[in-house]
């Protein structure tokens, strides 16, 4: 597995294949998954973390269902662009993982990713109890569209 730029993303992908969108959190890891035509963000469940292996195999074996060939990773950095503790964490998370998948990874920049989703369940009017429990994919999900919104420009501009 390697860590790649969004640039590279579709150099990685065999046709029919989908990218993931992971929210790393302390308790939680959201997910998303995009279509096939990687145009669409959707999100999926929301994993419960234990411990590294349980998780890696979990998740592997999402991927492997949904046709996974690159994951977009949350990249929580400070509003000043500088990396904390939950940046660190996210990038050895991504490190870790490299002995459990050969799937390459891609850092976004999730900044305000858990607000947006968070308004977007509001304005949808969710319960403040679903919305507890949809969070983490709906941010997931966020994360994964703002990387395919960039993908498609990245192809118009190529194309």
């Amino acid at each position: 597995m390697a860590v790649i730029n969004i640039n590279e993303v579709i150099t990685h992908l065999l046709p029919g294949q989908t990218i993931a969108g992971l929210d790393l959190g302390k308790k939680t890891i959201g997910i998303a998954v995009s279509d096939r035509g990687l145009t669409f963000s959707n999100p999926r469940s929301v994993l419960q973390r234990k411990k590294l292996t349980v998780d890696a195999r979990t998740l592997i074996q999402i991927f492997d269902r949904e046709n996974v060939g690159v994951v977009i990773i949350g990249l929580p950095l400070n509003m000043n662009g500088s990396s904390g503790p939950r940046a660190q964490a996210t990038r050895t998370f991504v490190n870790n993982m490299e002995a459990y998948t050969e799937i390459p990874f891609v850092f976004w920049d999730e900044r305000l990713s858990t607000i947006a989703a968070e308004r977007s369940l509001l304005e949808m009017d969710v319960s403040r109890a679903k919305r507890a429990t949809r969070i983490d994919s709906a941010a997931a999900a966020f994360i994964l569209q703002g990387a395919l919104n960039r993908i498609q420009n990245l192809h118009y501009m190529e194309g």
